[in-house]
């Protein structure tokens, strides 16, 4: 059997699809391009953005031109059921909660998921699933439902399994990660989860993809400095001013994310920090964008997500009034994309001729690999040979677009 699975969006998606891509290649399916005649495929939407819906719907009626039998699932198809089955009739749609269903409807039967696939170099864990914020402009809770946490001990096994494979990094990831445990019979928070994973299994080093400011407590900032953690933190800023934060209902003010960023540089030094911004909101004027601007430029981000606020249906931000024009909302979008583009490259340059544990993700033709270091940067180096997912030492000697190039250290 030949089956095509298209993911669209974020880490949890991701994530989410490798569990399904292994269960099914370890139940006897062969995995192809959407393009390669499959018998099947499955299409794991999302709908952050109009963006994100636009791509959905592509991908569902690309796949249904193909005449594979075809199952979509994700936050699009969620939220958008009976556009979904307009489409094709015979559209199988699978809520998110059933996503673990779907390998069995492909095989037949009940398979053991299979949650680490070999050939991943830095796989994504799912930890966490749902939110319980409403965010005004946010139709995650809508499409997730409310946080649901992974059991502790079987967080320990995937992260064991992959140790055991050979693996030496993994990626927590979850909807609202910060808010890990708080959900389990006996409450945990992502502390305890780090560092039940630093006492209790010899993964190389862990990352954690994403976490709010004010999950980010004295405790976390002390774990961080463990070896075996990742110096880099993806904090989600979306505004740099207080009347955007309020109508965006974001439950900080921009000097409680200040004061919290400065103590992590303080204590952490030169861990990367990276942020998501939102340019165009209901109400933003050129103040406010001003506002943002400047938070940012003042603030040791050392890359941004930029993106341009899209109108999310069933959310309060929807019927907002004030918007900014496309024309507007696409030229602040550049400007934040140019500031983001100088401060990645400033940090890239204070980090030349440092020495960084990378784990190897991808080789080239002319003999050179690429892998990520613990403070997340892409450094590209010469190897002799290439074995994906292990672990090279290198010095960073010069910047080549955006990305370091290194040589190897034999004797670190």
């Amino acid at each position: 059997m030949k089956v095509s699975v298209v993911t669209l969006g974020c880490r949890v998606n991701q994530s989410e699809s490798s569990v399904l891509e292994g269960t099914l290649e370890d139940n006897g399916v062969t995995l192809v391009d959407i393009n390669d005649n499959p018998d099947i495929c499955i299409v794991n939407t999302c709908s952050v953005t109009q963006k994100s819906d636009s791509t959905s719907r592509y991908m569902v009626r690309k796949a249904a031109r193909t005449g594979a039998h075809i199952i979509v699932t994700g936050c699009f198809s969620e939220l958008n059921k009976a556009e979904i089955r307009n489409i094709r009739g015979d559209i199988r749609v699978v809520d998110n909660r059933d996503k673990a269903l779907i390998a069995g409807l492909v095989v037949g039967s009940n398979p053991r998921p299979v949650y680490i696939r070999q050939g991943h170099s830095r796989p994504l864990l799912k930890v966490q699933d749902g939110c319980n914020f409403h965010c005004s402009y946010c139709t995650v809770p809508l499409a997730r439902g409310r946080s649901r946490s992974v059991a502790l001990e079987e967080v320990l096994e995937r992260v064991n399994a992959l140790s055991e494979r050979g693996g030496k990094e993994v990626v927590l990831t979850g909807i609202h990660l910060g808010t890990y445990g708080m959900d389990l019979p006996t409450p945990l928070t992502i502390n305890d989860l780090l560092k039940a994973i630093l006492e209790q299994t010899s993964i190389y080093r862990v990352r954690l993809s994403s976490i709010e400011i004010g999950e980010i407590d004295d405790e976390l900032i002390d774990i961080l400095k463990d070896g075996r953690v990742c110096r880099s933190l993806h904090i989600p800023l979306q505004s740099g001013s207080d009347r955007v934060l309020t109508l965006m209902r974001r439950n900080y003010s921009s000097s409680t994310y200040r004061r919290k960023i400065d103590s992590v540089i303080k204590k952490l030094g030169d861990i990367a920090l990276g942020t998501d911004v939102i340019a165009g909101f209901p109400g933003e004027g050129i103040r406010e964008f001003g506002e943002t601007f400047d938070f940012i430029t003042a603030s040791p981000f050392t890359y941004l997500h930029v993106f341009p606020f899209s109108p999310r249906p069933g959310t309060d931000a929807c019927a907002m009034p004030l918007k900014p024009s496309a024309s507007e909302t696409k030229r602040r979008v550049d400007e934040l994309m140019s500031l983001g583009f100088e401060k990645k490259n400033k940090y890239m340059r204070s980090q030349l001729n440092k020495v960084h544990e990378i784990v190897l993700e991808e080789y080239r033709r002319d003999g050179t690999a690429c892998g990520t270091s613990s403070n997340y940067l892409k450094i590209e180096v010469r190897v002799p040979y290439f074995a994906k997912g292990s672990v090279e030492t290198v010095r960073s000697v010069s910047i080549k677009n955006d990305i370091l190039e290194g040589v190897r250290v034999t004797n670190p």
